[in-house]
Parts: structure tokens; sequence; C-alpha cells
């Protein structure tokens, strides 16, 4: 019986503290203290001093054995504990004391750590809150800046208001766009904007018109101007038109006086930049010292005619015919040597584009070699007799006979002429092949493409001899010698053989 009171004297107790004291288990859920041991309070006064709370007769447990003598049928009534949770104790009336000294309490381990918790929240709370503010002002940095490019798109580009600065040198490319020309236009320092340059030149239909090449206009002036200048006729630089037999050196003409301007000359006007007392231009005599120079890489001559050039006899004619005919564009704005090896450079590329370096296997002459026989067909004969004249060259040079070129008389005289003194073709000269057999020592004109051609293909024949035989220029071929001298009375009949010496 002792047991069975001890049981349920421990059930009431229990029920009586859960019913005061209980706990949320939810509650507790964040409390990471695993603490079991709860203190333990005593006391002098009775645990619970009342009516009689438990009554044996009602208990069905109770079989009337086992009572305790000394249970006087009352329970004490248990007062709820300061601190901690009920314990169970084996003595059937719990007393409760002061704890001299109680244990940290769990509560007051939760208090201490949810407030280091909300000091830790807090601190994020606060970098987070910063790390906000930086990147609010950020946000308003790049959208600031964004609104404000956005703004400008609907406004007009910038542009110059002029009244413009010195000339500049301005480059088209082939194939270049108007908006690559307007990049270009900005790099010189044209226009303020590309994007101004750009409009005008859509607003202008003759930009269709441009041609690649070299244009002086003015620095800092209004976008429609630099489109209205880019356009206009007066505008392009730098631009060369070398025809067909041209020499390097002026010539004149024996019967009517009048000069027939070489290359130096020609190049000089081409360089002209400007007008009046500020034209900026290079002289034919420059060029001639630049063209003189020993430094022939410098020149830009190719590595197929270095050779040849070095051993020139003259130094004032070593870059004879390395300048092709055609029409070229030079940057006018170089030096001299800069201007001179720039055309000599696109003057290679067109002969080599020919064939050039790969001719010879049929007429057994260098690359050089052909570009000088190419010259003297160019001075000798028309278009539609060029393979032929090529053919009388290699025929000629075969069985080692003098070439006797007219033209190769002609090339180191100031004064010209179709016919020739007996005086000059007696003439010993590193040109003149009335003196001497083979080829002059370098080209004596500028061959054009279509004597380059002849010259690398020479027309099948077994001609030896030729004579342009009227003013119309008729050209009888033959082998025979005698029949060349029939020929030649012809055209002294004509009149074209007549000297004005």
């Amino acid at each position: 019986m002792t047991d069975r009171w001890a049981r349920a004297e421990e059930r009431f107790r229990q029920r009586e503290a859960d019913r005061r004291y209980r706990r949320d288990d939810q509650a507790w859920e964040d409390y990471d203290d695993d603490t079991t041991v709860i203190p333990r309070y005593t006391d002098d006064e009775p645990f619970y001093e009342g009516p009689a709370l438990y009554d044996p007769a009602k208990d069905p447990d109770y079989d009337g054995y086992d009572v305790d003598p000394d249970f006087d049928g009352e329970l004490d009534e248990p007062e709820p504990p300061k601190r901690g949770k009920p314990v169970r104790t084996n003595s059937r009336a719990t007393r409760r004391t002061k704890p001299e000294r109680a244990p940290k309490s769990p509560r007051n381990r939760r208090s201490r750590a949810a407030s280091r918790k909300a000091a830790e929240r807090k601190r994020r709370r606060r970098n987070l809150w910063i790390i906000a503010g930086v990147f609010v002002v950020l946000f308003t940095g790049a959208a600031g800046f964004a609104i404000m490019k956005f703004a400008k798109s609907f406004g007009p580009p910038e542009d110059y208001a002029g009244p413009g600065g010195p000339l500049v040198v301005v480059q088209v490319h082939p194939g270049d766009t108007s908006s690559q020309i307007a990049e270009t236009m900005l790099e010189k320092d044209v226009v303020k904007s590309s994007a101004a340059f750009f409009e005008a030149a859509v607003r202008n239909s003759n930009m269709t018109s441009v041609q690649p090449g070299y244009y002086a206009i003015p620095s800092q002036i209004p976008a429609a101007q630099a489109v209205t200048t880019l356009v206009g006729k007066g505008s392009r630089v730098g631009n060369l038109v070398v025809a067909e037999g041209k020499l390097l050196h002026d010539q004149h003409d024996v019967n009517t006086g009048s000069r027939s301007e070489g290359l130096y000359t020609k190049i000089a006007a081409a360089s002209c930049v400007g007008a009046g007392p500020q034209q900026k231009c290079v002289t034919a005599d420059q060029l001639a010292a630049a063209g003189s120079s020993t430094d022939l890489a410098g020149l830009g001559v190719p590595a197929w005619a270095m050779n040849d050039v070095r051993a020139a006899p003259d130094r004032s004619r070593q870059l004879d015919g390395l300048i092709a005919a055609g029409t070229w564009d030079f940057d006018p704005s170089g030096t001299p040597q800069q201007i001179l090896r720039q055309l000599i450079t696109q003057s290679a590329a067109s002969y080599e584009s020919t064939g050039l370096l790969q001719s010879g296997s049929e007429t057994k002459l260098s690359p050089y070699q052909t570009l000088i026989a190419a010259s003297l067909v160019e001075r000798e004969a028309k278009p539609e007799d060029m393979g032929k004249v090529a053919r009388v060259i290699v025929n000629r040079l075969a069985i080692d006979q003098p070439l006797q070129f007219d033209s190769t008389v002609n090339y180191s005289l100031d004064k010209t002429e179709v016919a020739t003194t007996d005086e000059d073709r007696a003439t010993k000269t590193p040109w003149n092949t009335y003196a001497m057999p083979g080829l002059p020592a370098n080209p004596i004109a500028a061959p054009s493409l279509n004597a380059l051609r002849a010259m690398e293909n020479p027309e099948p024949g077994s001609w030896l001899y030729f004579v342009t035989i009227d003013k119309k220029g008729t050209t009888l071929f033959t082998e025979s010698y005698a029949e060349h001298l029939r020929n030649i009375r012809k055209a002294q009949e004509s009149g074209i053989l007549d000297s004005g010496r």
C-alpha cells in the first residue's frame, strides 16, 4: 500500500504542477541549454494545509491494504516553485526552503542568448542598410548617366560653329562607308562628332560620288561644311595621272619648243595643299634629290629590281620606269621620299599583277629587263602593234643584233624629235641602242600595262625590222633588211622622218 499511496501522491502533485506552471514546449524550442537538473526548493512550512484532497475510499486502486498508519488522510498542497520545475521526491510531504545559491536559470541563459541574437540582428540590419545605401548611390549615378545619354540622343549631335582652322589631309579608303569617313573626319578634328558628319552626309546626295583618295579640308568646321568641301571639286589633293611613256625629267620638242612635263614636275603640282601664301608643295628639285638617293629600300624599290637599280649609271635617272602609267593617289603631306615610296610601291604591285615575276620562260628576260623592254615598246608602238614590236626586240636580242631604236637616242636628250641625227645616233650612252647591243641600262619611260603584257607574251613571228611610214602611225614589219630599206624610203617620202635641226 505504501507504494501505491506514493504513486497516487506523485500523480496528484504532477497534475497540480502542470496546471499551475504548464510550460509551452513551443516557446522553449529556441532555448539552447539542454540542462535537465532543476533546483530543489524546501521550506519549513507545510507544502499544503487544507482539507483532505484524497479519499482512499474513492480510489479505485485502493484495496484496503498497506495504509500508512501515520497518514492522516490529508495531502499537503504544493506551492509553485519560485525558479525551475517541480521536482519529484520520495517524501510524502514536500517542504520548500530558499536555496542558498541557485544555479543559473535556463531562463536567464535564454535571455542572454536572445540578447546576443538581437544584437547580431541589429548589426546585420545596420550592414544591410549600409550596403543598400551604396547600391542606391551607384544605381542613382548610373541611372542619371543613362538618362543624360538618353536625353542627348534626342538632341542634335555636337558640332563646330566655325570658322575653321588649318587645312588637314583626310584619306578616303577604297570601300569606305559614310560612317567610316565620319570617323576619319573626327580623328582629324575636322568635325566635333562623327554623328554630326554622318547626318550631314545622309542629307547630301553627292556623297555617293566621293572617290578614294586624299582631300584637303579645313579643321574644326561645321559638319555640313565638311561634307560640302569633301564632295567639291577643289578639295582632292595628291591625285596623279601618269601618261604612258612619261619620263622622270622634263623634255622639249625640237619643232615646237613646247615642254613635255616629266613625272617630278607632275608629282610636285599634285602635292600642293591650299592656295595663295598658305599653299604648301614639294618641289620637282626636292623630288629629284630624293629620287637620287642610294637608300633604295626607303624609296620603295622592289626586290626584283634592287640590284639593277643599284648599278644604275646615272642616279638622277635610276627610278625611271618604276612609276607606272595610270592614276595614283599619294599623301601630299608626306616628305619627298615618302611620296616616291608610295608611288613606286603601288606601281610595283600593279606590275606584278600582270605576271611579271613569272614571265621570262620564253623571252629569257629577268623581271627588270622585261620592264626595260616594255618601256621601249611603249615609246615605239601603238597599242595594236605592241605584240609585234615586242617580238622584234626578242628576236634581235636572241641574235645579238643592236636594237637601233630612236627612242633610246632621245631618252637622254633635252630636245627630242621622231627623227634623230647621225651625230645623236653615234653618241655612245648607257641607253643608246644604236651605239651598243642589248637593252638600255634602265627603263626609258613609264610603260603601260598593255606594253608590259605584250613584252611578257610577244606575238609569234620572225620580224627583225619595223618602221612607221606616216604621221597616222602606220607601221610596217619585215624580216628582210632589203624590204626594210624600201619601207624607210616610204617614211622619208611622207615627211615623217624630216628633222627640225
